[in-house]
This record gives C-alpha cells, sequence and structure tokens, in this order.
C-alpha cells in the first residue's frame, strides 16, 4: 500500500526502520532561511534527511525574471532525490511544523516527476511530538539510490496560460495566499500588493483544522467543489506568492479525491515581474462564484 495525500503519525511509525520508506524534514521560515536546519539538526524524526526550500526545492533567483522559489532544473532535482535515497520504489514522506506548508511543494515536485508514492505526514512535527515520537539529533544520510524522472509537464502553466484562465468563465485560478494580501491590504514580502484579475481567493490555511491538521476529505471536497463551482478541476489552477502554498491547495485537493488541478509555479511574485501583467485589489466581483458564468461539467 502506498500513500499519494497524507499520512498519520499511527501510520508513519511502522516504518521508521524501512529503507523503503524516506523521511523528509522540510521545515523552513521565510523571514529565517536557515532556521528550519537549525531545527532539524537540534530534533527531527529519526532516520529524516532535511530539505532546504531554497538550496535544495527551488533553482537559483533570477531577479526581475523568475518568482522567489522558481522550479529546480528537472536533473538537478533527480539528483538530489536520489542523494537522498529516493527512487521509484521508495514511498516518500515529508514534513514541517507549518501544518504541510512547506512539505506540500516536496509533494507536488515528486508528483510533477511522476512519483505519486509521496504523502505529507497530517499535522507535522508537532503531531508527531504530541504522539511521544522519537527524536534524533544531527545530520542523516541514507545509501544513494538513482531516481529517473518521468516528467509530467502538464501539471505546470505559466504567467500566460493562468491570465487566459483567469478570465475565462470555464476556467478556476485559485489564490492560497492569505485573503488579506489577496485584496492587498497587507503585502509585507512582495513589492506589489494584490492578486491576478479574476483569481479566486483560497487561503491554504482554511484547509486546516486549529491543531494544524488537513481537515477531513469530506471537508475538503465541499470546501472545493464550491470554490471550482463546477469548474472541472483539469481547467483550475493554485497560486501562491512563490509557488509554495499553492501546492498545499493542490494537496488538499487530492486529500478530497479532486485530483488535475495545476500550479502556477512562478505566482505572484513572477507575476509582477511584468509591470504590463494587470493587478487587482480588493473583493474581485469577476472573480466570486455566484457572480461567473456557469461552468461546463
Amino acid at each position: 500500500m502506498s500513500f499519494g495525500s497524507l499520512v498519520e503519525v499511527a501510520e508513519l511509525e511502522p516504518h521508521l526502520h524501512d529503507p523503503s520508506w524516506a523521511l523528509v524534514d522540510c521545515r523552513f521560515t521565510l523571514g529565517d532561511p536557515e532556521r528550519g536546519e537549525r531545527d532539524y539538526l537540534s530534533a527531527h524524526v529519526p532516520g529524516a534527511v532535511y530539505a532546504h526550500l531554497d538550496r535544495d526545492l527551488s533553482a537559483a533567483v533570477e531577479p526581475g525574471r523568475t518568482g522567489r522559489h522558481p522550479l529546480p532544473a528537472i536533473a538537478d532535482l533527480a539528483e538530489r532525490l536520489g542523494g537522498w535515497g529516493i527512487d521509484r520504489t521508495v514511498q516518500v514522506i515529508a514534513y514541517d511544523d507549518m501544518g504541510g506548508a512547506f512539505a506540500a511543494r516536496l509533494w507536488w515536485l515528486l508528483r510533477w516527476l511522476g512519483h505519486d508514492a509521496v504523502a505529507v505526514l497530517d499535522g507535522g512535527w508537532p503531531a508527531w511530538l504530541a504522539a511521544g515520537g522519537a527524536r534524533r539529533a544531527g545530520p542523516e544520510r541514507r545509501p544513494p539510490r538513482v531516481f529517473r524522472p518521468r516528467p509530467r509537464p502538464e501539471l505546470v502553466v505559466d504567467a500566460a496560460t493562468v491570465a487566459a484562465m483567469a478570465a475565462d468563465p470555464s476556467c478556476r485560478v485559485l489564490d492560497a495566499r492569505g485573503a488579506d494580501r489577496y485584496r492587498g491590504e497587507n503585502e509585507t514580502i512582495d513589492p506589489v500588493a494584490g492578486h491576478i484579475p479574476g483569481a479566486i481567493s483560497a487561503p491554504f490555511a482554511d484547509n486546516l483544522d486549529a491543531e494544524g491538521r488537513f481537515l477531513s476529505p469530506e471537508a475538503l471536497r465541499a470546501r472545493y467543489r464550491a470554490l471550482l463551482d463546477g469548474a472541472p478541476a483539469e481547467r483550475s489552477a493554485a497560486y501562491c506568492g512563490s509557488g509554495v502554498t499553492g501546492a498545499h491547495d493542490l494537496l488538499a485537493m487530492a486529500r478530497a479525491g479532486i485530483e488535475g488541478g495545476r500550479l502556477y509555479a512562478g505566482s505572484w511574485s513572477e507575476w509582477i515581474t511584468d509591470p504590463s501583467r494587470p493587478v487587482a485589489t480588493g473583493t474581485d466581483p469577476a472573480a466570486a462564484p455566484e457572480r461567473r458564468s456557469a461552468a461546463p461539467s
């Protein structure tokens, strides 16, 4: 049995010493990029390797051309995965301490490369600690393997495609940032505030309960059916500030059994590199599901 969206602490524990399972600690803090690795070295789930968002899960930023976390080159990512002891036979479990906000990035990257046996630990590091899970300090390594990617380019959309989708009543573009950032009221990360015109506010934090665990599949299904408002998942795309938490919305959709959504990987921080691209602020009436034309089923 493989896991493709979420895994519970109780499901992980029997596999801590299973070489066919790989644990990846994805803790990260945007305001302190080295904190996650410091925390990992202090204590982590035994056997876990560490994935740094900037160094391991993103390419170098090209100022004025890319967003803050460009997708890594496929060959580079495949080499990194192999170095972590991951090949096509390995079940990957990613976790963080932010409700899956960063672990979802690795989840999506692996699926982008054709590897479906990847799941996020529901509740992450806090849930592991609350359950009395074992801890270990210091760096870890796994015997290297060869990861052979089978890329799925159809899972990604670029700026031109997402612009066309946002203007198409039969499509849905979901903005995973907080609603205040969507409205342009509280932008502390990127130099321009607002959202892509026609996009719908779908904060990733609303996928979680008060303990930082994902809502039930039924609750997530109801949420995303309302957001999609009749549009098929294949005609939807998610974005955020830099292509990280947009993956969280796609993970929640997968948990709900709604597959096929795509990621605008460049996201808002790439969108605003071109001053000719339009910016909306406030609540966009055209984005409200009740104001859009009915979409084909």
